[in-house]
């Protein structure tokens, strides 16, 4: 059984479909409960094309009792710290009632004990503040990671071996993946989805949720600026023109253009809506029409690289190299239709710049 955005969803009959790919979610005291529902709702929401769920979730604490939400009722788990020891993913949600996290502080022993019952390569996935937790048992030294964007600061203090970066909404360093603030847990899992199972499934998950499958730019779009002139024009209109017309040349003098913008202007107002420059975004927009093309059909290579504006197939299988770690014809095997889904590795939210994509 699982749970899809409220409403319970069984199998036809038991042992339907694939097996099921095991999350536990740890509760600590002072948890946020939409942070907490967050990996419930998307992952019990994941199905296959045959109305299999995917995934079965799991909430947990480190010994099997209520905790104190932040809200001001409790939380009742379903399993304690051994729903950890036989997670394939364990996700670890914030908690407002650790303040020695924030100075670097040790971990409760009755948490680092949890932890340590986790067994080694199961996938960590930390919700915004849930990264301090992993900092604090260790697990992020010498990983890129990212948080809240307010706290960063406080965070390299508290931890100064993890590598953080504020500017995305999620990092994915293979078995280990964290997110920013608050709803940005809905990206990584959706992320998650669409590397387990391809981008079809992740976004009839979105659909199904009510989300977006995907979010252009990363968190610091969000970080407090000053307020724009309300007669300034945004670059909305011409990034949803671009979406329309990625198979052409789009220099960066041509969407300024179309914004009837200064190259300097449009260059800037871009990077603050969006978090990204216009080189990045528009190489990770090709890459994900890339992929959906990839994906749902038989085109030649070559002709998938036209379409995405990726130049030649050598250009393509370039640049999913470095982003994916995958070629072309890999990533088809893994996700085209009839592929048996396997994890394929995923770049951090945001990914390059492309090396010039973008023209």
């Amino acid at each position: 059984m699982g749970t899809t955005c409220g409403r319970t969803v069984r199998n036809e009959r038991e042992g339907a479909g694939p097996a099921r790919h095991r999350i536990a979610v740890l509760a600590l005291p002072g948890v946020p409960p939409f942070e907490l529902g967050i990996p419930s709702r998307v992952f019990g929401s994941a199905m296959d094309a045959d109305g299999h769920l995917l995934y079965e979730v799991t909430v947990c604490t480190v010994d099997g009792a209520p905790v104190p939400s932040d809200a001001g009722f409790t939380v009742q788990p379903a399993a304690g710290a051994e729903a950890l020891a036989n997670a394939d993913t364990v996700i670890v949600p914030p908690t407002h009632a650790m303040p020695e996290l924030g100075l670097g502080g040790p971990l409760p022993p009755e948490v680092a004990s949890a932890v340590a019952a986790i067994r080694p390569g199961t996938r960590l996935v930390s919700i915004c503040t849930g990264s301090y937790v992993l900092a604090a048992a260790g697990l992020l030294d010498g990983r890129p990671a990212t948080t809240h964007w307010r706290l960063t600061p406080e965070f390299r203090r508290a931890y100064p071996k993890v590598k953080v970066d504020e500017e995305v909404l999620f990092v994915d360093d293979g078995d280990v993946l964290t997110s920013a603030g608050a709803a940005a847990g809905v990206d990584l899992c959706l992320h998650l989805i669409r590397r387990d199972h391809g981008a079809a499934t992740a976004n009839r998950t979105a659909r199904i949720c009510v989300v977006p499958p995907w979010r252009d730019g990363g968190q610091a779009q969000f970080i407090d600026r000053p307020v724009p002139e309300p007669t300034l024009a945004g670059t909305a209109a011409t990034r949803a023109w671009a979406l329309e017309h990625l198979a052409e040349p789009l220099t960066l003098a041509r969407l300024a253009e179309h914004a009837r913008m200064s190259l300097r202007t449009f260059s800037r107002r871009f990077r603050d809506e969006v978090g990204l420059t216009p080189v990045q975004w528009l190489t990770a927009q090709r890459l994900e029409l890339a992929k959906q093309l990839l994906e749902t059909t038989d085109l030649p290579i070559d002709l998938v690289a036209h379409r995405a504006g990726l130049g030649s197939g050598n250009s393509l299988r370039a640049h999913m190299r470095t982003a994916f770690g995958v070629s072309p014809a890999a990533y088809r095997r893994a996700f085209g239709a009839g592929a048996d889904p396997v994890a394929v590795p995923a770049p951090v939210a945001g990914g390059s710049d492309g090396g010039g994509t973008g023209t």
